[in-house]
């Protein structure tokens, strides 16, 4: 993809989340899914880790190098007229310029970076330390001549027993994210909690992202709380993944 493509792409996707509340970006996996979910009328995608890596047959939580990443999201974001993020994962131990120089040159205009460091033992960051690796994705891109949508994740919720406590360590993390250019920032693991959701949403001025089942959610529920980016992380191939069994479950040889 050329350059001036690219930033048009980051562009778009910028527009699009200031325009829709909430910006729905189907989680998508191979070029089948990514033109299916276009096909189906959505503006952007993004491209999971979870669905990804299982697409391919290897682990979730960096079980591939960026390179083999970079080489399987490549062919997909070429398949669409469309602009499309990536989770990136804690960023597989690369320096936040070569993160995006890479993310760049495959055509991806979005990315998605966690706290949990897989490649460290899966240690969490530390607020500062998040923060900092974000300010550096940031001022790549803004060096990179590319408006690339950071989207900065925590998973403090998913590693607390109580998740209630530590709300106020959640939205101090959520906050340094925000100063630190996050566009929009995504605490996993509260979807189903209205409280959580409200007061993460209430306490920072970027767009929450949350996580969402295509089934099982209400977008109209999402967008009453004020959610204004939604994933579906491997939901979405979760739920397909049901469908086809269902469907194939009548064929199959009786035991």
């Amino acid at each position: 993809m050329d350059f001036r493509t690219t930033v048009e792409r980051a562009e778009r996707l910028k527009h699009l989340h200031a325009d829709h509340k909430p910006l729905v970006l189907p989680t998508v996996w191979d070029v089948w899914s990514a033109r299916t979910a276009a096909a189906a009328g959505f503006p952007a995608l993004t491209i999971g880790s979870h669905p990804l890596a299982d697409s391919r047959g290897a682990e979730d939580q960096e079980g591939q190098t960026f390179e083999e990443v970079l080489a399987a999201v490549r062919p997909i974001i070429a398949a669409v007229d469309v602009p499309v993020s990536v989770d990136l994962e804690s960023g597989y131990g690369q320096k936040p310029a070569d993160l995006v120089a890479g993310l760049v040159e495959a055509g991806g205009v979005g990315l998605n970076i966690e706290d949990t460091v897989h490649s460290d033992g899966g240690r969490v960051r530390s607020t500062q330390e998040h923060a900092s690796y974000v300010a550096g994705l940031r001022a790549a891109a803004d060096d990179a001549g590319v408006p690339v949508w950071v989207n900065g994740r925590t998973d403090l919720f998913a590693h607390a027993e109580n998740p209630s406590a530590v709300l106020d360590e959640v939205i101090e993390r959520l906050r340094a994210l925000e100063q630190a250019g996050a566009d929009s920032v995504y605490p996993v693991k509260i979807q189903d909690d209205d409280e959580l959701l409200a007061a993460v949403i209430a306490a920072v001025a970027v767009p929450v992202n949350t996580t969402a089942h295509p089934v099982k959610h209400d977008l109209e529920r999402f967008r009453r709380l004020g959610v204004g980016r939604i994933t579906y992380g491997p939901l979405l191939q979760f739920a397909l993944t049901d469908a086809m069994k269902d469907m194939l479950k009548p064929w199959a040889p009786s035991s």
